[in-house]
């Protein structure tokens, strides 16, 4: 199955109930910390960012409930740089294909911090997605977008076109993918260059996603970057859903690295947080009061006085 299938059947919602079953994808933040800025991300609305990793007890405790209770999918990220952490990473692909034995173990790195090391220690531990978020056309525009010194330009597509050759000399099976931002209609055609000579022949899959609006972030997304967001997370450029009901409180779990289950997939302030996962398991968390009422709300399509409002009426 190719990574936008794979993307497709969780941005698609179905359910027809509040009260669900495991969500066959759930997203675990291993760290809150990040080396780029980027003024797309919703990682930099955190007022206060997160200054220790997960506790490894927490992550082996909630990863084993999670597949127990038949998640399939686990991603270890969330809106930090997992990479920033790269032996908590690493022994996190193992326990999770080795112990506990996830079909699908997946990540998506900015590639700066993907050295070619780390990531042949990842693949051999199992890791089945490697995905590297390209947003930039050059170098100019890498460094307004990220905030960061342009030298990191180069080394996330180098680390890029590293793991493509460590995968193919080892014969892992890890995918190798690329994503972009469209930010406007403009910018896609901006980016032929850079994809076509340093992305196109190292990946296995390349595909564009909308700018979105961040949660209730989305005024500020305009106003800094002078681009306008889409309504809510609607997938995939090519395979847009409709804004209500979101998928990210139906299909797909995010666990913050402090443990707040979080029903938005760009939540940097806890304001979607569902339940604390210290505190309770990972199926009380899913189907919690507070987000079997906010679920209602989206299946009803209407979320006025829900913390949603503002994202979705964002048009």
């Amino acid at each position: 199955m190719s990574i936008t299938e794979r993307i497709d059947a969780i941005t698609l919602v179905e359910a027809k109930q509040s009260t669900l079953p495991a969500p066959k994808s759930v997203k675990i933040e291993l760290t809150g910390q990040c080396n780029f800025r980027c003024g797309f991300c919703a990682l930099r609305m955190r007022e206060e960012q997160p200054t220790k990793p997960m506790d490894w007890k927490f992550f082996t405790r909630v990863a084993k409930e999670m597949r127990d209770a038949g998640v399939e999918e686990l991603g270890l990220f969330f809106l930090g740089e997992s990479f920033s952490s790269p032996e908590l990473l690493l022994k996190a692909v193992q326990h999770a294909k080795v112990t506990l034995g996830f079909p699908y173990v997946f990540l998506t790195t900015n590639g700066s911090l993907a050295k070619p090391h780390w990531t042949w220690a990842c693949m051999d531990a199992g890791l089945d997605s490697l995905k590297f978020s390209i947003n930039w056309a050059d170098k100019q525009q890498f460094h307004e977008i990220t905030g960061v010194k342009t030298a990191l330009f180069d080394k996330a597509l180098e680390n890029l076109k590293a793991a493509r050759e460590i995968r193919d000399a080892e014969g892992y099976k890890c995918g190798i993918y690329a994503s972009s931002i469209a930010f406007d209609g403009e910018q896609a055609s901006r980016m032929e260059k850079l994809l076509a000579e340093r992305v196109l022949p190292y990946v296995d899959e390349h595909y564009f996603l909308p700018l979105y609006s961040m949660g209730s972030f989305a005024t500020k997304r305009e106003e800094e970057l002078g681009f306008r967001p889409i309504a809510g997370n609607q997938g995939r450029l090519g395979k847009l859903r409709e804004p209500l009901p979101c998928w990210s409180a139906f299909t797909e779990g995010h666990i913050t690295s402090q443990g707040k289950l979080s029903a938005c997939c760009f939540d940097a302030s806890a304001s979607w947080e569902m339940a604390d996962l210290n505190k309770v398991s990972f199926m009380d968390g899913w189907n919690s009061e507070k987000f079997v009422s906010l679920r209602e709300a989206h299946l009803k399509k209407d979320v006025r006085g829900t913390i949603c409002a503002s994202c979705i009426a964002y048009r």
